[in-house]
């Protein structure tokens, strides 16, 4: 999974050659997982057709404020576009187009968006070597750099003009190359290694049976993709679960029983910056396990147990440099059992869930969390999904150790 998956993505296309490579672009953006919609100066419909673009982005492809062919539809909002997009990029971005983007004209629906938007403009440019080299294009630049956008720098080659040089566009792999390193380089937890652990342990019976909980791993696999996104390098230790994890800046480790988790966590936790333990680990463990199936003989059986490792106390006991963040799940007496057990254990923060509480707890797609650190400045949210849980627990994160 790319850094991109998930954006929305506004591709502006203007009237060079280079624009065929649009098409190219958007399915490229596409397989990374980003929403894209095309918006092009009127003239750039003479290189490549919008059905092109529409069909590769399955959106409607925008070109002007009104549809002339309809007169009851309603108009293009260039300031939804805007606000719509995560990140704008326009490619080609020609002479003309710059020029106008560098001098606030807007007379059409592209300048007009670019205008509006609120988010990261990226431009690539695409022109002839004397076009690219001459001194308006420069200050052009210039002025476009010192706004705050971002130039995708021209490529040499072969031109349209049949010289040779610099000024074509940037090829759509290197694109989209750029964007995933700028937008990682950019981001709150760039530079930072997360250990995150997630799911349930299964402590062995027999062959076949063993002592277990609910546990979905939902949570934790949140947290590991929300890190992601923001930049982080994170190790994922997992319990077994049903889910799975593909992201370029995510290490899955799988784990069966809490002795294994214990171990991984304590491999990687000296390395990492941040530290949250969102696994629901088994206190106890069968102390013999039976090498063989346990034969149903009697009416009862007894099964002795011992205590596994505490892995998050373990870690509190180690800990220097990093943040360390645990869970704790109650049904009786939470404030004050979430607050004896960040300090027992050294904890920076601790979240919270109730069973009690309507949409938390295991399996679920939502949780109710409230976090407590270890200033005992407590922070409850109402119930949401366990995506938008994670950001809230993450981004609580980032503004602590950025205090």
């Amino acid at each position: 999974m790319s850094i991109l998956s998930g954006k929305n993505v506004l591709l502006g296309v203007t009237a060079g050659i280079a624009a065929y490579k649009a098409a190219f672009l958007v399915r490229l953006l596409i397989k990374k997982g980003a929403n894209v919609k095309v918006v092009m100066t009127p003239s750039a419909k003479d290189f490549v057709t919008p059905l092109t673009l529409s069909t590769l982005s399955k959106n409607e492809v925008l070109s002007s404020f009104t549809n002339e062919e309809d007169e009851n539809a309603q108009w293009n909002n260039h300031v939804e576009l805007g606000l719509w997009a995560d990140l704008f990029v326009i490619a080609p971005a020609t002479a003309n187009t710059l020029s106008k983007m560098a001098n606030g004209t807007s007379n059409n629906l592209l300048l007009a968006t670019y205008l509006s938007a609120k988010c990261p403009v990226y431009f690539a440019p695409a022109m002839d070597l004397d076009m690219h080299k001459h001194p308006s294009t420069t200050e052009t630049f210039n002025k476009l750099n010192s706004f705050g956008n971002i130039q995708i720098p021209a490529e040499e080659g072969e031109l349209a003009s049949g010289l040779t040089g610099k000024g074509r566009m940037a090829e759509p792999e290197h694109i989209v190359s750029f964007l995933e390193k700028d937008i990682q380089n950019k981001s709150p937890l760039h530079g930072k290694k997360v250990l995150i652990t997630a799911g349930p342990t299964y402590e062995a019976i027999d062959p076949v049976r063993f002592i277990g909980n609910h546990s979905s791993g939902k949570m934790g696999y949140a947290i590991a993709e929300t890190a992601a996104k923001l930049g982080a390098e994170v190790v994922l230790v997992s319990g077994p679960v049903s889910l799975s994890l593909n992201h370029s800046l995510v290490e899955v480790i799988s784990v069966t029983s809490a002795e294994e988790m214990y171990q991984a966590a304590r491999n990687h936790f000296a390395s990492c910056d941040i530290a949250i333990l969102s696994a629901a680990v088994a206190d106890y463990r069968p102390k013999d396990v039976a090498s063989e199936k346990i034969k149903k003989n009697d009416a009862t059986l007894t099964i002795q147990l011992e205590k596994t490792q505490d892995i998050l106390k373990s870690l509190g006991e180690i800990k220097e440099h990093q943040f360390l963040t645990g869970f704790a799940l109650e049904t009786q007496n939470e404030l004050e059992n979430a607050k004896s057990k960040l300090k027992k254990k050294n904890l920076d923060l601790i979240v919270l869930n109730s069973l009690k509480d309507k949409g938390a707890g295991f399996k679920a797609d939502t949780n109710k969390v409230t976090l407590i650190d270890k200033h005992n400045k407590v922070e409850a949210f109402a119930v949401k999904p366990k995506t938008e849980v994670a950001n809230d627990i993450l981004q609580y994160i980032i503004q602590q150790i950025d205090a």
